[in-house]
């Protein structure tokens, strides 16, 4: 049987991520709390770091240089 996505509102991310930031707690923890799987809050975070550090969009190679 086919697993579902669950679906998250922007605001729930932002959140989620804000605590990461905020409280230095590690991932795993904040997931386990909010009920997120760790690889999903780790990829918002990492999308969070490369749209305040401008590298949105650039290859690794390019934000590198």
């Amino acid at each position: 049987m086919p697993e579902t996505r669950r679906k998250y509102d922007p605001e729930f991310k932002e959140g989620a991520v804000r605590i990461v930031r905020e409280t230095g707690k590690p991932i795993a923890q904040i997931a386990r709390d909010l009920g997120v799987h760790e690889g999903t809050l780790g990829n918002w975070g990492a999308k969070d770091r490369a749209e305040r550090e401008g590298t949105e969009g650039l290859s690794m190679g390019d934000a590198a240089e």
